[in-house]
Protein backbone atom coordinates (compact mmCIF):
# COMPACT_ATOMS: atom_id res chain seq x y z
CA UNK A 1 0.00 0.00 0.00
CA UNK A 2 2.92 2.37 0.58
CA UNK A 3 3.30 2.79 -3.19
CA UNK A 4 -0.25 4.07 -3.69
CA UNK A 5 -0.63 7.76 -4.40
CA UNK A 6 -2.45 9.64 -1.68
CA UNK A 7 -5.30 10.61 -3.98
CA UNK A 8 -5.83 7.02 -5.03
CA UNK A 9 -5.74 5.93 -1.42
CA UNK A 10 -8.30 8.51 -0.41
CA UNK A 11 -10.59 7.40 -3.22
CA UNK A 12 -10.19 3.77 -2.20
CA UNK A 13 -11.09 4.57 1.39
CA UNK A 14 -14.34 6.13 0.21
CA UNK A 15 -15.40 3.05 -1.74
CA UNK A 16 -16.33 0.91 1.22
CA UNK A 17 -15.35 0.04 4.74
CA UNK A 18 -15.15 -3.57 3.59
CA UNK A 19 -12.28 -2.70 1.27
CA UNK A 20 -10.49 -0.97 4.15
CA UNK A 21 -10.99 -3.98 6.38
CA UNK A 22 -9.65 -6.29 3.69
CA UNK A 23 -6.54 -4.16 3.21
CA UNK A 24 -5.98 -3.98 6.94
CA UNK A 25 -6.44 -7.72 7.31
CA UNK A 26 -4.08 -8.75 4.54
CA UNK A 27 -1.55 -6.14 3.40
CA UNK A 28 -0.88 -4.94 6.93
CA UNK A 29 -1.55 -8.13 8.86
CA UNK A 30 2.11 -8.77 9.64
CA UNK A 31 3.09 -5.15 10.41
CA UNK A 32 3.12 -5.74 14.16
CA UNK A 33 5.25 -8.85 13.71
CA UNK A 34 7.90 -7.01 11.70
CA UNK A 35 8.08 -4.33 14.39
CA UNK A 36 8.07 -6.73 17.37
CA UNK A 37 11.58 -8.23 16.88
CA UNK A 38 11.58 -10.33 20.07
CA UNK A 39 9.14 -12.93 21.39
CA UNK A 40 8.78 -15.69 23.99
CA UNK A 41 8.21 -19.33 23.05
CA UNK A 42 6.91 -21.85 25.60
CA UNK A 43 7.14 -25.66 25.34
CA UNK A 44 5.04 -27.14 28.13
CA UNK A 45 2.97 -30.28 28.49
CA UNK A 46 2.93 -33.81 29.87
CA UNK A 47 6.58 -34.29 28.90
CA UNK A 48 7.44 -31.60 31.45
CA UNK A 49 6.49 -34.04 34.22
CA UNK A 50 9.28 -36.41 33.15
CA UNK A 51 11.90 -33.66 32.83
CA UNK A 52 13.98 -35.54 30.24
CA UNK A 53 14.27 -38.83 32.18
CA UNK A 54 12.29 -42.08 32.26
CA UNK A 55 12.87 -45.44 33.95
CA UNK A 56 16.50 -44.69 34.84
CA UNK A 57 17.37 -43.26 31.42
CA UNK A 58 18.01 -39.62 30.55
CA UNK A 59 18.09 -37.97 27.14
CA UNK A 60 20.33 -38.20 25.21
CA UNK A 61 20.72 -41.96 25.64
CA UNK A 62 22.32 -43.90 22.81
CA UNK A 63 21.29 -47.25 24.30
CA UNK A 64 18.02 -46.50 22.51
CA UNK A 65 18.12 -46.62 18.74
CA UNK A 66 16.62 -43.13 18.48
CA UNK A 67 17.70 -41.77 21.85
CA UNK A 68 20.41 -39.41 20.63
CA UNK A 69 18.57 -36.16 21.30
CA UNK A 70 18.31 -33.58 24.07
CA UNK A 71 14.71 -32.71 23.13
CA UNK A 72 12.75 -33.61 26.28
CA UNK A 73 9.42 -32.97 24.54
CA UNK A 74 10.25 -36.00 22.35
CA UNK A 75 10.82 -38.32 25.32
CA UNK A 76 7.79 -40.52 24.58
CA UNK A 77 9.30 -41.60 21.27
CA UNK A 78 13.04 -41.27 22.00
CA UNK A 79 13.05 -43.33 25.21
CA UNK A 80 10.18 -45.59 24.05
CA UNK A 81 7.82 -44.68 26.89
CA UNK A 82 4.77 -47.01 26.75
CA UNK A 83 1.72 -45.14 25.54
CA UNK A 84 -0.42 -46.16 28.50
CA UNK A 85 2.20 -44.91 30.96
CA UNK A 86 2.70 -41.64 29.08
CA UNK A 87 -1.05 -41.09 28.93
CA UNK A 88 -1.27 -41.64 32.69
CA UNK A 89 0.80 -38.48 33.18
CA UNK A 90 -2.43 -36.51 32.81
CA UNK A 91 -3.12 -37.45 36.45
CA UNK A 92 0.22 -35.91 37.51
CA UNK A 93 0.02 -32.67 35.54
CA UNK A 94 -1.08 -30.23 38.23
CA UNK A 95 0.80 -26.91 37.83
CA UNK A 96 -0.34 -25.22 41.03
CA UNK A 97 2.53 -22.73 40.75
CA UNK A 98 1.36 -21.41 37.38
CA UNK A 99 0.73 -17.66 37.27
CA UNK A 100 -0.12 -16.23 33.85
CA UNK A 101 0.60 -12.67 34.91
CA UNK A 102 4.03 -13.66 36.26
CA UNK A 103 4.96 -15.36 32.97
CA UNK A 104 3.88 -12.49 30.77
CA UNK A 105 5.45 -9.88 33.03
CA UNK A 106 8.79 -11.69 32.70
CA UNK A 107 8.38 -11.60 28.94
CA UNK A 108 7.47 -7.92 28.94
CA UNK A 109 10.37 -6.95 31.22
CA UNK A 110 12.75 -8.85 28.96
CA UNK A 111 11.65 -6.64 26.08
CA UNK A 112 9.54 -9.27 24.34
CA UNK A 113 6.53 -8.17 22.31
CA UNK A 114 4.71 -11.45 21.67
CA UNK A 115 4.14 -14.86 23.21
CA UNK A 116 3.65 -18.35 21.72
CA UNK A 117 2.82 -21.53 23.63
CA UNK A 118 2.46 -25.20 22.65
CA UNK A 119 -1.30 -25.60 22.70
CA UNK A 120 -0.74 -29.11 21.32
CA UNK A 121 2.66 -30.66 20.71
CA UNK A 122 3.40 -33.94 18.88
CA UNK A 123 2.22 -36.06 21.80
CA UNK A 124 -1.36 -34.96 21.06
CA UNK A 125 -2.14 -33.55 24.52
CA UNK A 126 -4.14 -30.31 24.45
CA UNK A 127 -3.48 -27.52 26.94
CA UNK A 128 -7.13 -26.45 26.75
CA UNK A 129 -10.50 -28.13 27.29
CA UNK A 130 -11.03 -29.59 23.82
CA UNK A 131 -14.46 -30.79 22.78
CA UNK A 132 -13.03 -33.29 20.27
CA UNK A 133 -10.55 -35.03 22.60
CA UNK A 134 -10.47 -35.95 26.30
CA UNK A 135 -6.66 -36.00 26.17
CA UNK A 136 -6.52 -32.46 27.46
CA UNK A 137 -6.16 -30.09 30.41
CA UNK A 138 -9.71 -30.88 31.55
CA UNK A 139 -8.61 -34.46 32.32
CA UNK A 140 -5.83 -33.30 34.68
CA UNK A 141 -6.21 -32.41 38.36
CA UNK A 142 -5.59 -28.78 37.39
CA UNK A 143 -8.47 -28.40 34.91
CA UNK A 144 -8.24 -24.59 34.71
CA UNK A 145 -8.18 -22.57 31.47
CA UNK A 146 -4.44 -21.98 31.11
CA UNK A 147 -4.62 -20.59 27.60
CA UNK A 148 -7.41 -18.22 28.50
CA UNK A 149 -5.44 -16.87 31.44
CA UNK A 150 -2.38 -16.35 29.24
CA UNK A 151 -4.42 -14.62 26.53
CA UNK A 152 -5.87 -12.25 29.11
CA UNK A 153 -2.44 -11.53 30.58
CA UNK A 154 -1.06 -10.77 27.11
CA UNK A 155 -3.89 -8.31 26.49
CA UNK A 156 -3.33 -6.77 29.92
CA UNK A 157 0.39 -6.18 29.34
CA UNK A 158 0.24 -5.35 25.63
CA UNK A 159 1.74 -8.49 24.06
CA UNK A 160 0.46 -10.31 20.99
CA UNK A 161 -0.11 -14.02 21.52
CA UNK A 162 -0.34 -17.21 19.53
CA UNK A 163 -0.33 -20.98 19.60
CA UNK A 164 1.99 -23.74 18.46
CA UNK A 165 -0.18 -26.50 17.03
CA UNK A 166 1.28 -29.79 15.78
CA UNK A 167 -0.89 -30.31 12.72
CA UNK A 168 1.10 -33.18 11.20
CA UNK A 169 2.41 -35.34 14.03
CA UNK A 170 -0.02 -36.56 16.67
CA UNK A 171 1.21 -39.62 18.56
CA UNK A 172 -2.09 -40.20 20.36
CA UNK A 173 -4.71 -40.18 17.59
CA UNK A 174 -4.82 -43.45 15.60
CA UNK A 175 -4.41 -41.51 12.35
CA UNK A 176 -1.84 -38.91 13.37
CA UNK A 177 1.65 -38.98 11.90
CA UNK A 178 4.43 -40.50 14.00
CA UNK A 179 8.26 -40.37 13.67
CA UNK A 180 9.87 -41.79 10.56
CA UNK A 181 11.31 -44.78 12.46
CA UNK A 182 7.80 -45.99 13.42
CA UNK A 183 5.24 -47.77 11.21
CA UNK A 184 3.61 -45.17 8.99
CA UNK A 185 -0.12 -44.50 8.74
CA UNK A 186 -2.06 -44.59 5.50
CA UNK A 187 -3.34 -41.42 3.90
CA UNK A 188 -6.89 -42.51 4.74
CA UNK A 189 -5.95 -42.85 8.42
CA UNK A 190 -4.33 -39.42 8.41
CA UNK A 191 -7.39 -37.95 6.71
CA UNK A 192 -9.51 -39.23 9.59
CA UNK A 193 -7.19 -37.49 12.06
CA UNK A 194 -7.25 -34.34 9.93
CA UNK A 195 -11.07 -34.22 9.97
CA UNK A 196 -11.69 -35.50 13.49
CA UNK A 197 -8.99 -33.63 15.40
CA UNK A 198 -6.72 -31.20 13.56
CA UNK A 199 -9.23 -28.95 11.81
CA UNK A 200 -11.74 -28.98 14.72
CA UNK A 201 -9.04 -28.12 17.29
CA UNK A 202 -7.65 -25.26 15.21
CA UNK A 203 -11.24 -24.01 14.95
CA UNK A 204 -11.62 -24.27 18.74
CA UNK A 205 -8.46 -22.27 19.35
CA UNK A 206 -9.64 -19.49 17.04
CA UNK A 207 -13.20 -19.37 18.36
CA UNK A 208 -12.15 -19.47 22.00
CA UNK A 209 -8.99 -17.35 22.09
CA UNK A 210 -8.70 -15.31 18.85
CA UNK A 211 -4.91 -15.76 18.56
CA UNK A 212 -2.66 -13.32 16.73
CA UNK A 213 -0.64 -16.13 15.16
CA UNK A 214 -0.36 -19.87 14.61
CA UNK A 215 2.97 -21.68 14.77
CA UNK A 216 2.77 -24.90 12.76
CA UNK A 217 5.58 -27.43 12.65
CA UNK A 218 7.09 -29.44 9.81
CA UNK A 219 10.74 -29.90 8.90
CA UNK A 220 10.83 -31.62 5.51
CA UNK A 221 10.72 -35.23 6.73
CA UNK A 222 8.89 -38.24 5.37
CA UNK A 223 5.70 -37.51 7.29
CA UNK A 224 5.38 -34.09 5.69
CA UNK A 225 5.95 -35.59 2.25
CA UNK A 226 3.29 -38.21 2.92
CA UNK A 227 0.60 -36.15 4.60
CA UNK A 228 0.93 -32.36 4.23
CA UNK A 229 -0.08 -31.94 0.63
CA UNK A 230 -0.60 -28.54 -0.94
CA UNK A 231 -4.34 -29.27 -0.77
CA UNK A 232 -4.27 -29.87 2.99
CA UNK A 233 -1.96 -26.91 3.56
CA UNK A 234 -4.33 -24.64 1.66
CA UNK A 235 -7.39 -26.05 3.42
CA UNK A 236 -5.90 -25.24 6.81
CA UNK A 237 -4.87 -21.75 5.68
CA UNK A 238 -8.34 -21.12 4.22
CA UNK A 239 -9.96 -22.14 7.52
CA UNK A 240 -7.84 -19.66 9.46
CA UNK A 241 -8.28 -16.84 6.94
CA UNK A 242 -12.07 -17.29 6.95
CA UNK A 243 -12.44 -17.36 10.72
CA UNK A 244 -9.74 -14.87 11.75
CA UNK A 245 -8.22 -12.64 9.03
CA UNK A 246 -5.86 -11.05 11.59
CA UNK A 247 -4.15 -14.32 12.52
CA UNK A 248 -0.64 -14.85 11.14
CA UNK A 249 0.54 -18.20 9.77
CA UNK A 250 4.16 -19.35 9.76
CA UNK A 251 6.04 -21.04 6.93
CA UNK A 252 6.51 -24.34 8.74
CA UNK A 253 2.90 -25.14 7.97
CA UNK A 254 4.71 -26.79 5.05
CA UNK A 255 8.50 -26.59 5.20
CA UNK A 256 8.85 -28.13 1.74
CA UNK A 257 6.36 -25.80 0.08
CA UNK A 258 4.89 -23.04 2.28
CA UNK A 259 3.22 -21.32 -0.69
CA UNK A 260 2.50 -17.63 -1.04
CA UNK A 261 -0.28 -17.20 1.53
CA UNK A 262 1.79 -17.47 4.69
CA UNK A 263 2.74 -14.39 6.69
CA UNK A 264 6.31 -15.09 7.76
CA UNK A 265 9.05 -17.62 7.20
CA UNK A 266 10.16 -19.82 10.08
CA UNK A 267 13.79 -20.88 10.21
CA UNK A 268 14.83 -24.31 11.44
CA UNK A 269 15.55 -24.69 15.16
CA UNK A 270 18.37 -22.36 16.26
CA UNK A 271 19.18 -21.52 12.62
CA UNK A 272 20.41 -18.05 11.68
CA UNK A 273 20.50 -16.87 8.04
CA UNK A 274 23.64 -15.10 6.89
CA UNK A 275 21.81 -13.00 4.31
CA UNK A 276 18.93 -10.53 4.30
CA UNK A 277 15.59 -12.28 3.74
CA UNK A 278 12.92 -10.91 1.41
CA UNK A 279 9.93 -11.89 3.58
CA UNK A 280 9.28 -11.40 7.31
CA UNK A 281 10.97 -14.21 9.24
CA UNK A 282 12.09 -15.43 12.62
CA UNK A 283 14.36 -17.96 14.31
CA UNK A 284 12.87 -20.23 17.00
CA UNK A 285 15.65 -20.66 19.54
CA UNK A 286 16.45 -22.34 22.85
CA UNK A 287 18.23 -21.19 26.01
CA UNK A 288 19.57 -24.72 26.53
CA UNK A 289 19.58 -27.75 24.16
CA UNK A 290 16.04 -28.90 24.95
CA UNK A 291 12.75 -27.11 24.30
CA UNK A 292 10.66 -28.82 26.96
CA UNK A 293 11.83 -28.85 30.60
CA UNK A 294 14.91 -31.05 30.97
CA UNK A 295 16.09 -31.19 34.58
CA UNK A 296 19.60 -32.35 33.57
CA UNK A 297 20.25 -30.03 30.64
CA UNK A 298 22.83 -27.62 32.08
CA UNK A 299 23.81 -26.12 28.73
CA UNK A 300 22.58 -22.58 29.35
CA UNK A 301 23.57 -20.02 26.76
CA UNK A 302 24.86 -16.71 28.10
CA UNK A 303 22.74 -13.58 27.84
CA UNK A 304 25.42 -12.05 25.60
CA UNK A 305 25.24 -14.96 23.17
CA UNK A 306 21.46 -14.73 22.91
CA UNK A 307 21.53 -10.93 22.56
CA UNK A 308 23.99 -11.49 19.72
CA UNK A 309 21.47 -13.73 17.97
CA UNK A 310 18.73 -11.16 18.52
CA UNK A 311 20.63 -8.22 17.03
CA UNK A 312 21.98 -10.50 14.31
CA UNK A 313 18.45 -11.38 13.23
CA UNK A 314 17.32 -7.75 13.39
CA UNK A 315 20.29 -6.82 11.19
CA UNK A 316 18.89 -9.17 8.55
CA UNK A 317 15.26 -8.12 8.89
CA UNK A 318 14.17 -10.94 11.20
CA UNK A 319 12.80 -11.74 14.66
CA UNK A 320 14.04 -13.86 17.55
CA UNK A 321 11.58 -16.22 19.30
CA UNK A 322 13.30 -17.42 22.47
CA UNK A 323 12.04 -20.55 24.21
CA UNK A 324 11.56 -21.49 27.85
CA UNK A 325 10.53 -24.93 29.09
CA UNK A 326 8.57 -24.31 32.32
CA UNK A 327 8.81 -26.84 35.15
CA UNK A 328 5.84 -29.19 35.75
CA UNK A 329 4.66 -27.05 38.68
CA UNK A 330 4.13 -24.12 36.28
CA UNK A 331 7.13 -22.02 37.30
CA UNK A 332 10.03 -20.89 35.16
CA UNK A 333 13.48 -22.37 35.88
CA UNK A 334 15.54 -19.90 37.92
CA UNK A 335 18.24 -19.78 35.24
CA UNK A 336 15.66 -18.88 32.62
CA UNK A 337 14.43 -16.01 34.79
CA UNK A 338 18.02 -14.87 35.27
CA UNK A 339 18.65 -14.85 31.52
CA UNK A 340 15.39 -13.02 30.81
CA UNK A 341 16.25 -10.31 33.30
CA UNK A 342 19.82 -9.99 32.03
CA UNK A 343 18.49 -9.56 28.50
CA UNK A 344 15.82 -7.16 29.72
CA UNK A 345 18.48 -4.99 31.35
CA UNK A 346 20.41 -4.86 28.10
CA UNK A 347 17.24 -4.01 26.16
CA UNK A 348 16.40 -1.19 28.59
CA UNK A 349 19.75 0.43 27.84
CA UNK A 350 20.23 -0.55 24.18
CA UNK A 351 16.74 -1.07 22.81
CA UNK A 352 17.21 1.59 20.11
CA UNK A 353 19.46 -0.87 18.28
CA UNK A 354 16.50 -3.29 18.08
CA UNK A 355 13.10 -1.59 18.24
CA UNK A 356 12.25 0.29 15.06
CA UNK A 357 15.67 -0.62 13.69
CA UNK A 358 16.24 -1.78 10.13
CA UNK A 359 18.93 -3.74 8.29
CA UNK A 360 21.77 -1.95 6.50
CA UNK A 361 22.37 -3.03 2.93
CA UNK A 362 25.14 -0.64 1.84
CA UNK A 363 27.68 -1.35 4.62
CA UNK A 364 29.39 -4.71 5.17
CA UNK A 365 30.73 -4.82 8.76
CA UNK A 366 33.49 -7.01 10.22
CA UNK A 367 32.37 -10.49 11.32
CA UNK A 368 32.28 -9.47 15.02
CA UNK A 369 29.80 -6.66 14.36
CA UNK A 370 26.06 -6.55 13.67
CA UNK A 371 24.74 -3.32 12.16
CA UNK A 372 21.24 -1.87 12.41
CA UNK A 373 19.97 1.63 11.66
CA UNK A 374 17.22 4.18 12.09
CA UNK A 375 16.34 7.21 9.97
CA UNK A 376 14.89 10.14 11.92
CA UNK A 377 14.29 13.74 10.79
CA UNK A 378 16.81 13.42 7.99
CA UNK A 379 19.49 11.96 10.25
CA UNK A 380 20.77 8.43 9.97
CA UNK A 381 21.72 6.60 13.15
CA UNK A 382 23.83 3.47 12.79
CA UNK A 383 24.17 1.02 15.68
CA UNK A 384 27.21 -1.25 15.75
CA UNK A 385 26.70 -4.12 18.21
CA UNK A 386 29.83 -6.06 19.14
CA UNK A 387 28.76 -9.71 19.38
CA UNK A 388 32.23 -11.29 19.53
CA UNK A 389 35.26 -9.93 21.42
CA UNK A 390 37.56 -7.84 19.25
CA UNK A 391 41.24 -8.74 19.05
CA UNK A 392 42.21 -5.07 18.96
CA UNK A 393 40.78 -1.89 20.43
CA UNK A 394 40.64 -0.32 16.99
CA UNK A 395 37.48 -1.05 15.01
CA UNK A 396 37.40 -0.06 11.33
CA UNK A 397 33.96 0.40 9.80
CA UNK A 398 33.49 0.91 6.04
CA UNK A 399 31.70 4.24 6.59
CA UNK A 400 33.00 7.48 5.06
CA UNK A 401 34.66 9.46 7.84
CA UNK A 402 33.46 12.80 6.46
CA UNK A 403 29.83 11.72 6.89
CA UNK A 404 30.04 11.00 10.63
CA UNK A 405 28.60 13.65 12.94
CA UNK A 406 29.14 11.90 16.29
CA UNK A 407 30.09 8.61 17.89
CA UNK A 408 29.25 7.39 21.41
CA UNK A 409 28.20 4.35 23.44
CA UNK A 410 24.47 3.85 23.22
CA UNK A 411 23.92 2.90 26.86
CA UNK A 412 26.17 5.39 28.70
CA UNK A 413 26.32 8.11 26.01
CA UNK A 414 30.08 8.17 26.60
CA UNK A 415 31.81 9.79 23.58
CA UNK A 416 34.05 7.47 21.60
CA UNK A 417 37.05 8.78 19.65
CA UNK A 418 37.27 8.06 15.96
CA UNK A 419 39.61 9.00 13.15
CA UNK A 420 40.00 8.83 9.41
CA UNK A 421 41.78 5.89 7.79
CA UNK A 422 44.05 6.29 4.79
CA UNK A 423 41.16 5.01 2.65
CA UNK A 424 38.83 7.67 4.05
CA UNK A 425 36.86 5.21 6.20
CA UNK A 426 36.31 5.36 9.96
CA UNK A 427 38.48 3.88 12.68
CA UNK A 428 36.81 3.77 16.09
CA UNK A 429 39.11 3.79 19.13
CA UNK A 430 37.49 1.71 21.84
CA UNK A 431 38.24 1.24 25.55
CA UNK A 432 39.71 -2.21 26.23
CA UNK A 433 36.76 -3.39 28.29
CA UNK A 434 34.34 -2.48 25.47
CA UNK A 435 36.39 -4.27 22.80
CA UNK A 436 36.63 -7.33 25.06
CA UNK A 437 32.86 -7.37 25.79
CA UNK A 438 33.55 -7.38 29.52
CA UNK A 439 30.05 -6.08 30.22
CA UNK A 440 28.11 -8.04 27.61
CA UNK A 441 27.17 -6.80 24.15
CA UNK A 442 28.26 -3.15 23.76
CA UNK A 443 26.57 -0.93 21.18
CA UNK A 444 28.21 2.02 19.46
CA UNK A 445 25.89 4.68 18.03
CA UNK A 446 27.03 6.75 15.09
CA UNK A 447 25.13 9.72 13.77
CA UNK A 448 25.63 10.09 10.02
CA UNK A 449 24.80 13.00 7.78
Amino acid sequence: MKHFKMAALAAALLVSTATTAQLTGSAHRADWFKEAKFGMFIHWGLYSVLGGSYNGHTLPDTSFKNGKSWYAEWIQQRLEVPKNYYRSLVKEFNPTGFDADAWILEAKRAGMKYFVITAKHHDGFALWDSKVSNYDIASTPYKKDLLGALAQACKKYGLKYGFYYSHCEDWDHPGGATPHWTPQKTDAQFETYWREKCLPQVTELIDRYQPDLFWFDTWGDEQEKLFISDKRRDELIALIRAKSPKTLINGRISWLNPGNDIDFLEMMDNAYPTELQQRPWQTPATMVHSWGWHAKDYNWKSAAEMIGYLVGNVSKGGNYLLNIGPKPDGTFPAMAVRRLREMGGWMAANGDAVYGAQPIIDIKPPSEIRLTQKISNGDRFVFASIVKPLKETQLVLPIDFDNIVSCHMLDTKMPIRFKKTTEGKTEILLPKNVAAMNDGVPVIQLKIK
